[in-house]
């Protein structure tokens, strides 16, 4: 049997060591790799999986005509010395997206896109085939209780279960990842305007998804949620081969650990998905209602006698309203204090930022963080703290720009029958969030 030698261009990013680590777990395969900055968790990933690079940077010396393909992840660009020194020597050039495809191409695939609810309609699938048994490879974007790594990949398994993400697919590919699929089964959850920096208008936006839903595999079928109107005009256009089956949210008498009425739509999302593959209603029930949730997705990270604190992932305006409508809806007689985090190019660009009106104005206490230096980073024009303020149009809403000054200010909050609400794709500049969150209810 022949070695595979591949080597994975920015492999430090969060979907690319969790590949890496699953084509170095198949047997005949060697992986390399380099990056020119990897920080945690990846990096200790990555060591514990032998590799870790031994220094930062791009080596070009290590690209040689005994590497059968390359991985390119989004975090390098055209003109990364690795890749062209790739290009000169013709060796095979992979995005992430299109080497899973390549590696589940004889398996039924089912992906999971929309601009909110896909890591938890995913995870929730995925927690489900585990339980019952039954083999998958996979790609999700969270940790999941039970499951080594985010990415699994086999000569075995009969099914794909992905994780679909409209954003670029790389450098040398701007068309969006979940294009590469081509589902058996493809879901939609809702779309909500994202990546500006990408798609400058909604309508630009709109079409991404009905190109995905065009990609489904012949006699495949599109499970979408039936109150969105997009999701609507896409299902009523679609190919006549495809069977379209709307959703809404679960409203059954199991109780469930997960709470919100966005989960109950994921969670409909995932049965129907279930359903098509032959399981049977009771053991989705059964083993969803342990479900506890992926991990940054209303992830509970502390509790008091009279006080909780959740953390979650939510960064984008439907996310974020729909997190904070859950929390307010679970603890209706508590104080809620949301604090969320101002991060990705949507949300830090002027334009887009009067998407967030009323987003956190089920909250008591409201707060708001950007960093003016990650704006500089990501060479985006400076936005103000009252522009924030503005876009979220809500009296309750305090925006800071000093993270100390955040924290002081929660700080100063009595916590007594409070719901903490923690949200961020980043770490607020640093912070152990569930440490922290600690503190406060226990001051």
């Amino acid at each position: 049997m022949k070695t595979m030698r591949i080597h994975f261009i920015a492999i430090g990013g969060a979907a690319m060591h969790n590949l890496a680590m699953a084509v170095a777990s198949k047997t005949g395969y060697v992986v390399t790799g380099s990056d020119d900055e990897i920080f945690d968790p990846a990096r200790t990933h990555l060591q514990e999986a032998g590799l870790l690079p031994k220094e930062t940077g791009w080596h070009p010396e290590m690209i040689t005509p005994n590497i059968d393909a390359i991985i390119l992840g989004m975090h390098a660009r055209e003109d990364n010395p690795e890749l062209v020194r790739a290009r000169e020597l013709g060796i095979k050039i992979y995005s992430f997206p299109e080497y899973l495809y390549e590696q589940t191409k004889d398996k039924i695939r089912i992906v999971v896109g929309g601009s909110h609810g896909k890591t938890t309609t995913t995870s929730m699938i995925l927690y489900v085939l585990q339980h019952l048994g039954i083999e998958t490879d996979y790609m999700v974007g969270a940790q999941i209780e039970g499951f080594e790594r985010m990415v699994r990949l086999s000569d075995t398994a009969k099914y794909a279960v992905f994780e679909g993400d409209e954003y670029l697919t790389s450098p040398l590919d701007l068309r969006s990842k979940f294009l590469w699929y081509h589902p058996h089964i493809a879901i939609l959850t809702g779309i909500a305007w994202d990546h500006i920096n990408v798609f400058p208008t909604f309508p630009q936006y709109v079409e991404t998804f009905r190109k995905f839903v065009d990609t489904i595999e012949p006699g495949g079928t599109f499970i979408y949620y039936q109150n969105d109107n997009n999701l609507q005009a896409i299902a009523a256009g679609a190919r006549a081969d495809i069977t379209c089956v709307p959703y809404d949210a679960y409203e059954g008498s199991v109780p469930m650990q997960v709470f919100g009425r966005h989960n109950m739509q994921n969670l409909q999302a995932a049965y129907l998905v279930c359903q098509r593959i032959g399981i049977q209603a009771d053991d989705f029930y059964r083993i969803i209602s342990t479900f506890t949730g992926a991990s940054n997705r209303l992830e509970k990270i502390c509790e008091t006698a009279d006080s909780v604190a959740y953390k979650d992932f939510a960064h984008s305006p439907s996310k974020l309203r729909a997190t904070v409508n859950a929390v307010r809806e679970r603890y209706p007689g508590k104080k809620l204090v949301a604090c969320m985090e101002l991060h990705t190019f949507s949300s830090l660009m002027a334009d887009f930022l009067p998407q967030y009106n009323g987003c956190m104005q089920e909250a008591d206490v409201a707060l708001v963080y950007f960093n003016p230096k990650v704006i500089e980073h990501k060479r985006l024009t400076p936005i103000t703290a009252e522009e924030v303020r503005r876009a979220f149009g809500s009296a309750n809403v305090e925006v800071f720009t000093d993270s100390h000054a955040m924290q002081a200010r929660l700080r100063s909050m009595d916590y007594k029958n409070t719901a903490l609400l923690m949200m961020t794709s980043g770490t607020f500049d640093g912070i152990d969030i569930p440490a922290f969150a600690k503190q406060l209810l226990n001051k």
